[in-house]
């Protein structure tokens, strides 16, 4: 599995904005107010996996010498993670980068759509909405890319010295 590209999640968000924006210019107004709801959800989910990449991070590169002898008087070093948890964690960021990409895209067209109408009350009240929920995806996004860069696994000092062709006999 590949890490999300930056240019990608940026193309995927102004594709789905277009797209959205085309298709609110006739169908909005047959659209119930936006909740607001989302917006705390998205950035309950950004929390989450921004901890967990913390925590995974600091426990992929912790230094083999910390591995069995802890410092006096400080707690024991954190266990090694699992491979297939570490698999299964860059796996959700990378389809959280995506969604959130396309969540993103989404209420990003919607503001846009909105932005001539600013003077009635329930289309301002959307475009708050979709502009906050624009930023709360926004956020999961970085979240989520940095829960997948977390998980990539450290270079070793032997991979360090040797260049992408060079032989290791």
């Amino acid at each position: 599995m590949k890490p999300s590209r930056p240019l990608f999640l940026i193309g995927l968000v102004v594709v789905v904005a277009l797209v959205t924006w085309a298709v609110l210019r006739s169908a909005y107004l047959s659209l119930p107010p936006l909740p607001w709801t989302a917006v705390p959800t998205l950035l309950l989910l950004a929390l989450a996996e921004g901890f967990t990449g913390l925590n995974v991070l600091r426990r992929l590169r912790r230094k083999p010498e910390d591995r069995y002898r802890p410092a006096p008087g400080r707690k024991p070093p954190p266990k090694p993670l699992e491979p297939m948890a570490v698999a299964r964690l860059a796996a959700l960021g990378k389809a959280s980068a995506h969604s959130a990409a396309v969540i993103a895209g989404v209420f990003a067209g919607f503001a846009v759509s909105l932005t001539g109408s600013l003077d009635k009350a329930t289309p301002r009240h959307d475009f708050f909405v979709s502009g906050g929920t624009f930023l709360a995806a926004a956020v999961l996004v970085g979240a989520a890319v940095f829960l997948e860069y977390a998980c990539r696994i450290p270079k070793g000092p032997d991979e360090d010295q040797h260049g992408p062709g060079a032989s290791r006999a």
